[in-house]
């Protein structure tokens, strides 16, 4: 049995960077053959695209994770690592995408309309791609960088033209039914409709779609019954009806009552997409004519629902009395909306450039180490995650970073101390502010850093030395000079 699902958690994750390669070109007859280690390639996207045919988020809600390809390894001989492939997932049109707090981020309407929901890391630069002037023969190469992780929730809101509005048993589903091809369950008990049925209706030349909505009461909007869940799928609708049950045996409700009861409803739901659905154009069904009393109640306030404004139609959905009558005031409700409503596009990306003089970062004090500070960046942060500590040369590159970017600066200027623990991402650092990162030094070995050698160890040339002065060699040489 196919299940209707309109709201799910996505877990995207994209495809970690490759990371990048530490070579240097060996080849008989050519020495100094440089640095070439090729980069890592790029991580996959996770991508959602409006595909026409899917009509449920069925297949998130038994997997919600999905991960993007990896990026491969870079390689000797400038080889490159092949990127990560991009994995794309198919949702139904009218999907409303949003971070867990409620923020929308995109509507996907339109076929073919694409969103990326988690992007790819970049991947690490290889040695040849870092050499420069003062660093001819990196020994040391970038790590790629890990995919973006989101958490994303889908609401799907169903492109229909007419939303079936009332309570519980008011004959909603025997509507569609009998308007078009749809076959919703029908029972004599309420709630039988458990999730929303979309019919195709003809009215003349006009084809336009009918979506019926599980029954609401008081208090759907706060969370009651089911009708928090569904309300969503009237937001894009053209026009409401209100179907009414004029033969009800409850003895504390009436037509005009039932519509008061969701009109307030209805005021009271706010739209994810920001619409005001007090502006929709509204219509007023009474049903089950076909019952005597029925048809006495339809007659009875039949005028007060049309000094309010709104068109009556008294049809029975047994007999199909009144039924064309209400199938062509809907098509031509919807004609006119469809010709005034702007002409409707594919959803369009939103690019938010970030400002030129903006730094990137932040430093603050850390609240769990006093005398600490944290930076906080997009930039720092991810040179931190493609740095290989066990490289000395790899560490002093990333200084450098730091302090051409003013992270220093920032730090002395907050009142940092030398040796206070300064934390970017999950690395917690001692900061020196006497290491002249940042100045163009060359790389006496590769794979270390001078800089960062503050070994008291004595060298072997120091060792050397002091051999000559015990054994009494230095001063014979002075003598020998002269």
């Amino acid at each position: 049995m196919s299940r209707f699902v309109d709201r799910v958690v996505l877990h995207a994750a994209g495809g970690e960077g490759g990371n990048g390669c530490a070579s240097v070109h060996k080849e008989k007859f050519k020495p100094l053959g440089g640095p070439d280690g090729g980069n890592g390639g790029n991580g996959g996207d996770v991508v959602l695209v409006v595909d026409s045919s899917v009509h449920t988020l069925l297949d998130f809600h038994f997997r919600p994770h999905h991960t993007g390809g990896n990026g491969k390894q870079g390689q000797g001989g400038m080889r490159n690592g092949a990127m990560g492939a991009s994995l794309e997932l198919r949702v139904p049109n009218g999907t409303v995408v949003m971070s867990e707090d409620g923020e929308v981020i995109a509507d996907l309407v339109g076929e073919g309309t694409r969103l990326i929901a988690a992007q790819g890391g970049r991947g690490g630069l290889g040695n040849a791609a870092l050499s420069s002037k003062a660093r001819k023969a990196p020994g040391f190469a970038l790590l790629g960088e890990p995919g973006e992780r989101r958490d994303l929730v889908l609401e799907l809101k169903s492109v229909a033209d007419v939303g079936l509005l009332g309570f519980p048993s008011a004959g909603k589903s025997s509507l569609i039914a009998v308007l078009s091809a749809a076959r919703p369950k029908i029972a004599d008990y309420p709630f039988t409709t458990l999730v929303p049925n979309l019919g195709v209706v003809t009215a003349g030349e006009t084809v336009f779609t009918v979506a019926d909505v599980p029954g609401l009461i008081p208090g759907a909007s706060q969370g009651k019954g089911l009708g928090l869940d569904f309300l969503r799928h009237i937001e894009r609708c053209a026009v409401l009806v209100h179907v009414i049950d004029c033969a009800t045996y409850e003895p504390d409700r009436d037509p005009i009552s039932d519509i008061d009861a969701l009109e307030r409803e209805l005021a009271l739901y706010t739209p994810s997409l920001g619409g005001d659905l007090a502006e929709r154009p509204r219509m007023v069904v009474l049903n089950k004519i076909d019952i005597p009393e029925g048809r006495d109640m339809a007659e009875l306030v039949e005028a007060e629902l049309k000094e309010r404004g709104l068109p009556v139609f008294k049809i029975s959905t047994a007999s199909r009395e009144g039924l064309r009558e209400l199938t062509f005031a809907m098509g031509k409700v919807v004609e006119d909306y469809r010709a005034n409503k702007p002409v409707e596009e594919n959803t369009r990306v939103v690019l938010r450039p970030k400002a030129v003089n903006e730094t990137g970062f932040s430093v603050e004090p850390d609240p769990e180490n006093p005398g600490g500070f944290i930076v906080r960046g997009e930039r720092p942060e991810r040179w931190v995650l493609q740095t290989y500590f066990g490289n000395s040369e790899a560490v002093g590159y990333l200084a450098d970073r730091l302090a051409r970017l003013g992270v220093e600066e920032e730090l002395a200027r907050r009142g940092a101390e030398p040796g206070c623990a300064v934390t970017i991402g999950e690395m917690t650092f001692d900061w020196e502010p006497t290491t002249p990162a940042g100045i163009a030094l060359a790389m006496e070995v590769r794979g270390e850093d001078p800089r960062l050698d503050r070994s008291d160890r004595i060298s072997a040339a120091d060792r050397k030395q002091a051999r000559r002065v015990r054994r009494g060699l230095v001063g014979e040489e002075e003598e020998g000079e002269e």
